[in-house]
């Protein structure tokens, strides 16, 4: 059997965060580590999606072409994927001649089987950008859950797919403009043709995550509608089709396909151009998809309805789409920048800390959250204390007391058998739960036996039998150096520069999966250190405060309207010192708003200046006190210096 491994392509427009490595990228590492530790015939293929509106939207954003921002984004984050540990046999890029040549090819075989018809339809028009709007140009309400800031293709709160139209109080995305609706021809991928099929095919795969079935099964019974596969676009995969001049691919279309084409190129990178057959066309193909659950819809519906079109090709085996994971209460954004980018975390930190946490705390069935408090606690306490105890007190124990010479012994007690027996049993119950994608307990398992060796030590009370009984004190130490040596195989799937680090110091004999749960100690073991240094809580707290002064996005700061105003009236807040309550003009109407500005102002004194106005703040009473509104001020050194303006300006102006 051979094993095909994907990861959903990362959008080569920003870098990796903390979100993205959670859902699609550190499971299928772990469980692609944990196959080669099997001996198994497995690769793991990946690359970045560069084409899309995505792309152009940060292109346009940074005054850059569409290729200067790929070409940056696929070196950050390719780079940043290695030093995070990822193992991708092949990570290539959308933008290559391979991959075009391969989704043109889909394309013009299923137009010709006749799944991919024209079809003249209505579609957004930015009449001050002067060109049609692509989906994500397009944002609104979502009409489903009522959030604003929802984009033409999806809502990211709700996760539900949708059409521009849905849109309630659509904008462009660029300009602001509402958008108007004009005719375009597109090209139409016959979705609705394989709904039997995929019902059917679904049916069978009683193994999957129930939250996947469930959110696959609901799609079936709505109904497949047919999608559009074009989009009026110059970046992109060029549409097959004299008629289609002008048009490319729709990047739901092109992406996938990218899988294939990455194999391609790993498959001419070894040497072999066909080696590629080997797993996109053989029945003994297991294909495993690794996704967030945003992406569930594509790889569980429509890429094996393309599949199914195209013909030849395995479809996928099992789909292990995870759930989201948030960041300090709130989700991750990267539109705000609410995020913990990849790069920025390496820069402070080990990446085997981060794939602990990530794993122990993994997204699989439910959204789970991610702070830095408990970052901090799960490194110290179980990696620092636990893991790293263990084998530090052993291996200085026996450099110590045994000249770095490890101890025999050839017949041991209940306690010591009792532990082998635990180190016998663990490939096999660790790697039962990776097999099926429980790579959260497995990693507890792991833990647990490292838990129990810690145990072990300090009933064995080497320190104390090293001096009144030194063959039981040689069997302690000859039985903690089996675990040590067990655990450096069992954690590598998670922890995999942990556990080079252990080898090295253990003078590491190889051996697999299966062998370690009676391994090949090494006599003599090499120069040891600290697995894990404690994090201390002043450095967490800058991370911390790196979260709370975010930087936001251009279309976040438009949300707030800022306005002149003059003051008409103040006076102090009765049984205050500081809050002013002031009546401000704001063009045509009055607000009253609260102020802490009493220490530096006096109520008077405030009459009459021109001011500048938060104005669509939401209402809040004050010490009991309406405030409609914020007055902007400065907070220096020497206090609050209120903003005014420099000339004379009406009130009600709008501030830029």
């Amino acid at each position: 059997m051979k094993i095909l491994v994907t990861s959903a392509l990362p959008y080569a427009n920003g870098n990796i965060h903390l979100g993205h490595i959670a859902g699609a990228y550190l499971p299928a590492d772990i469980y692609v580590r944990y196959q080669r530790l099997k001996n198994r015939d497995v690769i793991y293929i990946c690359g970045t999606d560069e084409h899309g509106v995505p792309v152009t939207i940060s292109a346009e954003q940074q005054n850059k072409t569409p290729k200067e921002i790929v070409d940056h984004y696929y070196g950050s984050i390719k780079n940043s994927f290695e030093d995070f540990g990822m193992t991708f046999d092949n990570f290539s890029r959308t933008t290559l001649p391979i991959h075009h040549r391969m989704a043109q090819d889909f394309f013009s075989k299923i137009y010709n089987k006749g799944y991919i018809y024209p079809k003249e339809i209505k579609q957004y028009y930015c009449p001050r950008c002067n060109r049609f709007l692509p989906d994500r140009y397009i944002t609104g309400k979502c009409p489903r859950c009522g959030v604003d800031g929802a984009k033409g293709d999806q809502c990211d709160s709700c996760s539900r797919w949708l059409e521009p139209f849905e849109l309630v109080e659509p904008k462009c995305l660029i300009c602001g403009e509402v958008p108007q609706k004009r005719r375009t021809k597109h090209w139409y991928f016959k979705l609705s043709a394989f709904g039997d099929k995929l019902d059917e095919w679904i049916a069978a795969k009683t193994n999957w995550k129930e939250h996947v079935l469930s959110f696959v099964k609901g799609w079936l019974r709505e109904g497949l509608q047919d999608r559009p596969i074009t989009r009026d676009m110059s970046w992109g995969v060029p549409v097959p089709l004299d008629q289609a001049n002008g048009k490319v691919l729709y990047v739901w279309f092109d992406a996938p396909i990218g899988y294939i084409s990455s194999t391609m190129e790993w498959a001419e990178r070894k040497g072999d151009p066909d080696l590629w057959k080997e797993y996109w066309l053989s029945k003994d193909t297991k294909m495993i998809h690794f996704l967030g659950k945003d992406n569930i819809v594509f790889h569980a519906l429509i890429w094996p309805a393309m599949l199914m079109a195209y013909g030849d090709y395995v479809l996928p085996s099992d789909i292990p789409a995870n759930q989201f994971l948030n960041l300090e209460g709130d989700k991750f954004s990267t539109s705000k920048n609410y995020a913990i980018w990849l790069p920025d975390y390496l820069r402070d930190f080990k990446a085997d800390s981060l794939r602990y946490a990530l794993t122990r705390n993994a997204p699989e069935a439910r959204d789970t959250d991610f702070t830095w408090r408990d970052f901090q606690a799960w490194h110290n306490n179980e990696l620092a204390d636990n893991l790293g105890n263990f084998v530090n007190r052993s291996l200085t124990f026996i450099k110590k007391y045994y000249g770095s010479s490890v101890p025999t012994a050839s017949t041991f007690a209940e306690n010591d058998n009792r532990m082998l027996d635990i180190l016998h049993k663990a490939p096999a119950g660790i790697g039962e739960k990776l097999e099926q994608f429980e790579f959260k307990n497995g990693l507890r398992e792991v833990m647990k036996m490292s838990q129990e060796a810690n145990r072990y030590f300090d009933h064995g009370e080497p320190w104390v039998t090293r001096k009144t009984n030194p063959l039981i004190c040689e069997r302690t130490m000859y039985v903690c150096m089996k675990i040590v040596t067990s655990l450096s195989v069992l954690i590598e799937p998670f922890l995999p520069f942990t556990a080079a680090k252990m080898k090295k110091m253990i003078n590491f004999i190889p051996q697999q999966w299966d062998a370690i749960s009676a391994p090949d100690v090494a006599p003599i073991i090499g120069d040891t250190e600290i697995l894990f240094q404690k994090i201390d809580d002043k450095v967490i707290e800058i991370q911390v405060s790196k979260l709370k002064k975010r930087e936001i996005s251009i279309e976040e700061f438009g949300k707030v309207v800022l306005k002149t105003g003059k003051i008409l009236e103040a006076e102090i807040v009765e049984g205050s010192d500081n809050l002013i309550k002031c009546t401000v003009e704001i063009g045509d109407t009055q607000r009253q708003i609260v102020a802490g500005i009493g220490k530096e102002y006096k109520a008077q004194e405030l009459i009459g200046k021109s001011v500048i106005v938060v104005e669509n703040l939401k209402p809040a009473k004050v010490r009991g006190v309406l405030s409609n509104g914020m007055l902007l001020a400065a907070d220096t050194k020497e206090g609050i210096v209120l903003l005014t303006t420099d000339k004379p300006v009406a009130s009600g102006e709008i501030v830029r």
